[in-house]
């Protein structure tokens, strides 16, 4: 991880697009710069899966495309 980090996606929720698992490149789309893109995703903690649908939340932005993510707090979750 770099020292000048990019923290401008930290935070932010995305929704998975492709499976996110360890050993694959995963997908989600986010809000970024007034829209929404497809970045790559990879489990922040090497182990998790997430699946098509879900939300998580962006621990680390790794530019120009690549996210690491976790799962959402339930505090976050809507409904």
């Amino acid at each position: 991880m770099h020292r000048d980090v990019d923290r401008s996606l930290t935070g932010k929720i995305a929704r998975v697009t492709g499976r996110i698992g360890p050993g694959t490149i995963g997908e989600v789309m986010l809000p970024y710069r007034g829209g929404t893109s497809a970045f790559h995703a990879h489990p922040f903690d090497k182990t998790s899966v997430y699946a098509v649908g879900e939300e998580v939340l962006v621990i680390y932005y790794e530019p120009p495309q690549t996210v690491y993510v976790d799962e959402l707090p339930d505090v976050l979750k809507s409904g």
